[in-house]
């Protein structure tokens, strides 16, 4: 029988965009048709959105992307003030992201491999990507030994995330990090649905051993959340969105415009949108639902939004790849929008 060091014997290894330059590809792309073109769009459209300068790019991040190598390409664009903040599922944040951060890695695997055989050893599998459950779960008690040293109160998702910014500045073993980047350079981190994931385990082993002994709790208020993240939308004024996926992260932020104008707040809607996707609009879902559908609603204009149908391993770095390489980034300054809640934050 195998062991679980025959199955984590490879580590995945992140590509930077400092590894290709793909302007040339995608110039050419824009004279091609279908997804091509449409991925060429959408790249001068983040350019574009870039060479605005007061113009806040909002990442939306859903699917499995930092376990699939795409950390070190986010980083990057961070180093650079491409991004202005992150609206994220938990998994890609925390379960990989701060995961890798603790010192561990994922691992290259096999999508046929035998799954009772990878259950027996405690190893998780994201398609072809292997995980080591035992150090999944030092990370969820690492998530719960920061909500124990906190002053028990309702945190936004941004502040707990901050939290673990600051615990990473001083615990990291694994400096190249989005967590501890947003940390350094004042990018607010979002996670609406902030315990489905490594996150929800920790926050429950705190509530409940806090719970026992009749001590109050640390816990996650999604409507600050909400506030935030429009509060954010108001002071940035003009806002371009890349989605990578779809779901919670891409419906959240787009919301944010119509909860701006619930607050009375004459906003625009988000200037420009990307969305790569694999997901159909056939079904009614949000993931697959079309930005010149999100106009209906108040959310995105139209004009410069544009979906590319192509899955994110192949479409974000040559996308991220071309307005980096075109060094859209030039003239652009940090916004550091955490710094609007700097007076409230629990760690300051």
């Amino acid at each position: 029988m195998s062991q679980k060091k025959d199955f984590l014997s490879k580590p995945l290894e992140h590509l930077s965009l400092e590894d290709f330059n793909p302007v040339s590809l995608i110039e050419g792309m824009n004279k091609m048709a279908f997804q091509a073109r449409n991925l060429a769009r959408g790249a001068k459209i983040y350019e574009t959105m870039l060479g605005e300068k007061e113009c806040a790019v909002i990442l939306c991040l859903a699917g499995s992307l930092i376990s699939a190598g795409l950390k070190k390409i986010i980083v990057e664009l961070l180093e650079k003030n491409m991004v202005d903040a992150i609206v994220s599922t938990g998994a890609n944040l925390i379960d990989q992201d701060f995961f890798e951060a603790l010192g561990f890695r994922h691992y290259i695997g096999d999508p046929c491999a035998d799954d009772n055989e990878l259950r027996e050893l405690a190893i998780d599998r994201i398609y072809d990507t292997y995980i080591n459950e035992d150090e999944l779960r030092v990370c969820d008690m690492t998530i719960a030994d920061i909500a124990n040293s906190l002053e028990p109160r309702p945190y936004s998702s941004r502040e707990f995330v901050e939290e673990m910014g600051k615990y990473l500045s001083t615990n990291a073993k694994n400096k190249e990090s989005i967590v501890l980047k947003c940390y350094e350079k004042r990018v607010p981190i979002f996670i609406p649905a902030f315990s489905d994931c490594s996150a929800g385990f920790g926050l429950v082993h705190h509530q409940y051993h806090n719970n026992l002994t009749g001590k109050p709790t640390v816990s996650i208020d999604s409507a600050k959340d909400f506030l935030e993240l429009t509060q954010v939308k108001i002071e940035a004024g003009a806002t371009g969105l890349v989605m990578i996926g779809g779901g919670v992260p891409k419906n959240f932020t787009q919301d944010i415009v119509v909860a701006a104008e619930i607050l009375d707040k004459e906003v625009e809607m988000h200037k420009y949108a990307i969305q790569l996707t694999v997901a159909d609009e056939r079904d009614g879902a949000l993931s697959g639902s079309t930005l010149k559908e999100a106009n209906s609603w108040g959310k995105v204009d139209l004009g410069q939004e544009q979906m590319v149908y192509g899955e994110a391993t192949i479409t974000f770095p040559l996308l991220a790849g071309y307005a980096y390489h075109k060094k859209a980034y030039t003239h652009r300054e940090a916004k550091k929008f955490s710094d609007l809640f700097v007076n409230k934050s629990a760690n300051k």
